[in-house]
C-alpha cells in the first residue's frame, strides 16, 4: 500500500479526513482467511477456513471459546485475536464473580469496541490488526456480532470477514429470509455453503480447513474440528 506522510501515527488525519493506520488495520483482516457467521431464532453459528502457513506446519486456529455461551472467530492478525480473547474472557469472568451471572453478549462487545477505541486515540500505538465474528447465546437470543479495528461493532443476522468473504455475503443475502425458521443443520449447510463460495477454484472444504462452533438455546458452546466435522461436509450438496 502506498505510504505518505499521514500514515506515520495513528493519531494523525489525511487532508480528505481518513486515519491511513486504521485503514491498514482493515487491510489485514481483508487479507485474513474467511470466516462465516449466521444465525437462526435458536442457534448461533461460526464456521472458519484454517490456513496453514507451509506444507510443513498444521492449520492455524481460528475459533477461540470465550465462555461458555460465545465463541469468536476471527480474520486478521492472530496475535492480535489471541490478546482481544483473553480481554473478553476477563470480563465473562469478573461478571460471573462480581454479579454471578453470565455477561450479556451486547455488553462484551460494547467493551471490546471501547477497548479497541483506546488504540486509535494515542500516540505509541497500532490499532488491532483483526476483525472479530461473535456469536452467542443469552437472555434476548442468539447474536452475531462483527467488530472492526476501527472499533466499530454491528449486530448482524449473518456476516462473513476475511479475504474473498463478498462471495459469502451475496450468498447469505440470497438466503437470508430462510435463515431465521431453520434447524441446525440446515442452519450449518448454509454456513458451509457460503464459505465454499469464497474458495479458489483449485481449493475445497475439508476436515483440515474447516472450525466449526455452535450455540444454541438448549446447548452451550460446542466446537467442531478435524473428524467431527465430516458428517457436515457429507451433506453439503443436500443443501438448497
Amino acid at each position: 500500500m502506498y505510504r505518505n506522510q499521514y500514515d506515520n501515527d495513528v493519531y494523525i488525519w489525511s487532508p480528505q479526513g481518513r486515519i491511513l493506520q486504521i485503514e491498514y488495520a482493515r487491510e489485514a483482516v481483508k487479507q485474513g482467511s474467511t470466516t462465516v457467521g449466521l444465525k437462526s431464532k435458536t442457534h448461533a453459528v461460526l464456521i472458519a477456513l484454517k490456513r496453514a502457513q507451509s506444507d510443513l506446519s498444521s492449520h492455524q486456529k481460528k475459533i477461540f471459546p470465550i465462555d461458555d455461551h460465545i465463541a469468536i472467530s476471527i480474520a486478521g492478525l492472530t496475535a492480535d485475536g489471541r490478546s482481544l480473547s483473553k480481554f473478553m474472557r476477563t470480563e465473562c469472568l469478573n461478571s460471573k464473580f462480581l454479579f454471578d451471572q453470565p455477561l450479556p453478549l451486547s455488553r462484551l462487545v460494547a467493551a471490546v469496541g471501547n477497548k479497541s477505541q483506546w488504540r486509535t486515540m494515542f500516540a505509541g500505538g497500532r490499532p488491532y490488526g483483526v476483525g472479530m465474528l461473535v456469536a452467542g447465546y443469552d437472555s434476548q437470543g442468539p447474536h452475531i456480532f462483527q467488530t472492526c479495528p476501527s472499533s466499530n461493532y454491528y449486530d448482524c443476522k449473518a456476516m462473513a470477514i476475511g479475504a474473498r468473504s463478498q462471495s459469502a455475503r451475496t450468498y447469505f443475502e440470497k438466503v437470508l429470509e430462510d435463515l431465521s425458521e431453520c434447524n441446525l443443520k440446515a442452519l450449518i449447510g448454509h454456513g458451509l455453503v457460503a464459505l465454499r463460495e469464497c474458495l479458489p477454484a483449485d481449493a475445497e472444504l475439508s476436515i483440515k480447513n474447516v472450525s466449526i462452533a455452535v450455540i444454541g438455546e438448549e446447548q452451550k458452546l460446542k466446537t467442531f474440528d478435524n473428524e467431527d466435522v465430516q458428517p457436515f461436509l457429507a451433506d453439503l450438496d443436500t443443501v438448497k
